[in-house]
């Protein structure tokens, strides 16, 4: 089985390339940005990639942003994602689409070979391989989801705001008052965390929320 490494840290580089070699996997290639894996991904077509999270120049999302060009030039390719922490955003950016052959995985999860390698082989082979930690702090996101403190009534009234009704026109479609409208989009705002402001729209953050969560 064929791997690309991209890995800043040459210490644990150099430590992923002997570790795959002993388990009888073939290294193409092992570089420290993301760039270069990207170029060596065009030379090598391996297997699967195991790059890093945050590499040079910034040391933010470089790794992950290469690993998502990777899901759409060669969705076919497993590519397994490490970070030194759990970083949901990233997490949530690598399985927003399809989730055949991916993997994010703590660093520390490394240590433990055989689980590790397995994982690796089941990427390459179109499994997916999520850290427990990843799990755990996704469901808590789900579970903590202000959208979930609505009530049915103030989630009508958020989509007839999310469809461009004015409070006359959700009163009409819904068949209350306009103050029970108001009332609802004041809850609403209340339990979306939405404090006013005069730089920003409620109404319109209210909306986006919405459709951001159900997209």
């Amino acid at each position: 089985m064929r791997v690309v490494i991209a890995e800043d840290s040459v210490l644990l580089r150099e430590g992923l390339i002997r570790l795959l070699e002993r388990a009888g996997f073939t290294v193409q290639a092992a570089v420290g940005t993301a760039e270069e894996l990207l170029t060596e991904l065009e030379r090598e077509q391996p297997d699967v990639v195991v790059t890093d999270v945050r590499m040079p120049p910034t040391h933010t999302d470089e790794g992950l942003r290469a690993a998502l060009v990777i899901r759409r030039q060669w969705p076919d390719l497993g590519v397994l994602v490490l970070s030194q922490y759990v970083e949901e955003r990233y997490a949530t950016d690598l399985l927003s689409g399809e989730t055949a052959g991916v993997g994010y995985l703590l660093k520390d999860r490394v240590a433990d070979v055989t689980d590790f390698l397995d994982g690796l082989r089941r990427i390459a082979s179109g499994g997916t391989v999520l850290d427990p930690e990843v799990v755990s702090q996704l469901l808590v996101r789900r579970r903590s989801d202000p959208l979930d403190r609505l009530t049915p009534r103030e989630l009508d009234v958020l989509k007839s705001m999310a469809e461009g009704r004015s409070n006359a026109g959700i009163a009409s479609a819904l068949t209350v008052s306009e103050s029970a409208v108001a009332k609802h989009i004041n809850s609403i705002f209340a339990k979306l965390d939405l404090r006013h402001a005069d730089s920003d729209h409620r109404r319109v953050l209210a909306v986006l929320r919405f459709l951001g969560e159900r997209a």
